[in-house]
């Protein structure tokens, strides 16, 4: 493990544990895409990390929390993504598929005040798609 990713868990306010760091390094070696705890828990097998699916779950929601990955909900279902610039998601509906939107994002005009003693944090526009008949 790198002392730099003790330091982003640090600065994300984010005990370095051993097993939080080899999730850190598995994300990190991926590059920017959009996982699933499953899917991470798989990627971690298959280069021969031992961990349980409950630790990569309630470390990925840890991350999130955390700016390190991006939480990305549609229904009921989620993927964290490790892109986490900020940027808007295209979801096909027919393959369940999340890929980020290229280029400029679209903008979200007139939005409602929020409730009194509340602040809005961020706007995610999650375009769903179909293929074309």
């Amino acid at each position: 493990m790198h002392c730099n990713d003790e330091a982003v868990l640090r600065t994300a306010q984010i005990r370095p544990t051993r097993q939080r760091l080899t999730i850190l390094r598995l994300i990190r070696e991926g590059g920017h895409r959009h996982l699933t705890p499953d899917s991470l828990y798989q990627e971690a097998l298959s280069s021969g990390v031992r961990l349980s699916l409950a630790t990569v779950y309630n470390t990925l929601h840890e991350f999130a929390q955390g700016g390190l990955v991006k939480h990305v909900a549609v229904g009921d279902r989620s993927w964290f993504c490790t892109n986490t610039a900020d940027h808007h998601h295209f979801y096909d509906v027919q393959t369940g598929r999340v890929q980020d939107i290229p280029g400029p994002q679209p903008r979200v005009l007139d939005l409602p005040p929020p409730p009194v003693g509340m602040e809005v944090e961020g706007v995610d526009v999650i375009v769903r798609l179909r293929k074309a008949s």
